[in-house]
């Protein structure tokens, strides 16, 4: 995993990877931090991650998982 902070200065922006991470596929997301970048605590981070995440919530109170009918694959 990799993480950075920066300020960008112009609209382009090059980063270095670790060789491990060279040839697979790798997410990268961009977003505003209010707080100029500054270090934040676990929970602080936690709330972040939840803003950003709880529009793809799904409610699983009711789901039942079914061995059966997850391995019937002739159906």
């Amino acid at each position: 995993m990799l993480r950075e902070i920066i300020t960008p200065k112009k609209a382009s922006f090059t980063m270095r990877i670790p060789a491990e991470m060279v040839g697979k596929t790798v997410g990268v997301i961009a977003f505003e931090i209010n707080d100029g970048g500054a270090v934040t605590t676990k929970a602080q981070r936690l709330l972040e991650i939840e803003e950003l995440t709880k529009s793809s919530l799904v409610d699983l109170s009711g789901f039942k998982f079914d061995r059966d009918r997850a391995n019937d694959y002739h159906s």
